[in-house]
């Protein structure tokens, strides 16, 4: 019997616990970066001690969020990286599903990525280093990105050396683009897709240097 009432207590815990995510989830897309723990109790409808109870902290509901969405963004990626089609495809299909969610969700991604600085006294007192929660992240994304490339490309004898290169590489020129890109949207996200894989499939190295400048 207290078997089964613990079960039930962890169950019911573990509903609870989505439901705050999902309240947090529906003022991550109104606020993006200036998401207050606040607006989340609020939206929760609670008090800001029983999401403290859940989670701790604002470090400790960002880490419940990113890893409800890393693992989204990765199942998207997997998908793209084990279509049956040709490899620059895949290459193209993948990075325009990285590119897709950012921009179908800007605000999560900015919530994710750059801490609000109208939150920044909030993120100081709890200890809330946005960097610090990012950054595994994108490493998550390289280590499964090289994975993928040492068990479908045949590298040579520095092969898994090579994947791993190339997929926090890879991933690191994603984000930075990705960033740049949502921010001042110069050009569309098809044309973004087409000049990153180009470079990835060794356009730098086949154009030619420029007339009387240094070269590369």
């Amino acid at each position: 019997m207290e078997t089964s009432q613990r079960e039930d207590q962890l169950r019911a815990a573990e509903r609870r616990r989505r439901e705050l995510l999902e309240a947090a989830d529906r003022v991550v897309l109104r606020d993006g970066p200036g998401a207050s723990m606040n607006a989340i109790a609020a939206e929760a409808g609670i008090t800001k001690p029983i999401l403290y109870r859940h989670f701790g902290d604002k470090g400790g509901l960002y880490r419940a969020l990113a890893e409800r969405h890393t693992e989204a963004l990765l199942e998207g990626l997997r998908s793209a990286l084990d279509a049956p089609t040709g490899r620059r495809e895949r290459v193209e299909t993948t990075l325009g599903t990285y590119l897709a969610a950012i921009e179908a969700r800007p605000q999560v991604y900015r919530f994710l990525m750059h801490p609000a600085e109208e939150s920044a006294g909030e993120a100081t007192d709890q200890g809330f280093d946005v960097g610090r929660h990012s950054a595994p992240l994108l490493r998550r994304m390289g280590e499964e990105l090289a994975q993928v490339v040492a068990e479908r490309v045949d590298l040579g004898p520095e092969g898994e050396e090579r994947a791993r290169v190339w997929g926090h590489g890879i991933v690191g020129m994603m984000h930075a683009a990705g960033d740049w890109w949502l921010r001042e949207r110069p050009i569309s996200r098809e044309a973004l897709v087409r000049h990153l894989t180009d470079l990835l499939w060794g356009r730098l190295a086949a154009c030619g240097d420029r007339q009387g400048g240094p070269g590369l």
